[in-house]
């Protein structure tokens, strides 16, 4: 009996040890029920590359059989030729992420890279907040669906069936969202811009002498060149110069004319013969009156016998 009551504590013990224990399980369940799950990065990458070379259809090829081994594919492709004849293509590939760096190493060896643009956008945030969206949209519509099934009335009926299809429309356009970002996520997008180089002139050594033909080949592109000088100096002048020949050929026409205007006038203004002085009647007895004395003695000028001939003589 004794070594039974001795025991009972430590059965006791157990017991509670147990509930306990059971206790502390149960608390850590609760503990990793309630933690929440952690959603994997969600991360939409691009790139464009820019290459350079000399075989458009050569490098187009091996960027193709490099995305098909890395499990991708191409988009889009689109191969041209530009004014100069220089051939150029742009692809765009759909790569594995896992492969996305991989795949950019092997497409800039191509040829002489000329640029690339690497961008990486984080949506996670985006894709948790749109399925949990989704999901409540989907029982949202689950219960709609319910309350049309248990509807008696028409009008209970038709103002349901539009709620109905309202909601389903909001779930259509956001699993239209999640699948978007989940594409764009899921594979990452390059873009490989190709091209030729243009073609650069032979430049000939600098120890080399100029001929005979170079030097006249430089002269007679000095000369027109002088020529188109020339010529555009002139028609820039030229509308200056016909019209200043104009205003000269008008001023000429009216200095011209003015004297003869002049004229004109003082003959129509003073056609009658000035009188002469006083002095000038007395001295030729012409303003004597008829019967004044030596008015008829004094002999005209033009009867005068022998005036005109001594003035000849």
């Amino acid at each position: 009996a004794p070594s039974r009551a001795a025991n009972a504590p430590s059965g006791g013990a157990a017991v509670e040890g147990g509930r306990g224990g059971a206790a502390g399980g149960a608390n850590g369940g609760d503990r990793s029920a309630k933690t929440p799950k952690i959603a994997p990065s969600q991360i939409i990458r691009t790139a464009t590359l820019t290459v350079q070379t000399k075989d458009v259809a050569t490098a187009l090829a091996t960027a193709r059989a490099a995305v098909d081994g890395a499990g991708g594919y191409a988009a889009d492709e689109t191969t041209d030729r530009d004014a100069g004849g220089h051939d150029r293509s742009r692809i765009v590939l759909r790569v594995p992420p896992a492969e996305y760096n991989a795949v950019l190493g092997r497409l800039s060896g191509l040829g002489k890279l000329l640029s690339r643009e690497v961008s990486a956008k984080d949506v996670t945030d985006q894709v948790v907040d749109v399925d949990s969206r989704i999901r409540t949209q989907r029982a949202s519509v689950s219960r709609v669906r319910a309350l049309v099934e248990k509807a008696t009335s028409i009008s209970d009926i038709v103002s349901l069936e539009s709620e109905l299809g309202t909601r389903e429309a909001n779930l259509e356009s956001l699993e239209a969202q999640l699948k978007s970002l989940k594409e764009r996520t899921g594979m990452a997008t390059v873009t490989l811009l190709l091209r030729q180089p243009d073609a650069t002139p032979e430049e000939k050594p600098d120890d080399e002498p100029a001929s005979f033909g170079d030097a006249l080949s430089g002269g007679w592109h000095a000369f027109m060149t002088a020529v188109r000088w020339v010529l555009v100096a002139i028609g820039a002048v030229l509308p200056f110069a016909v019209a200043a020949a104009l205003l000269y050929a008008l001023w000429r026409l009216v200095r011209d004319r003015l004297p003869v205007a002049r004229r004109v006038r003082r003959r129509t203004d003073g056609g009658s013969t000035p009188k002469p002085a006083d002095g000038a009647q007395d001295a030729s007895g012409a303003g004597a009156p008829a019967g004044a004395p030596g008015a008829a003695d004094a002999p005209d000028a033009a009867d005068t016998p022998g005036e005109g001939d001594q003035g000849t003589r």
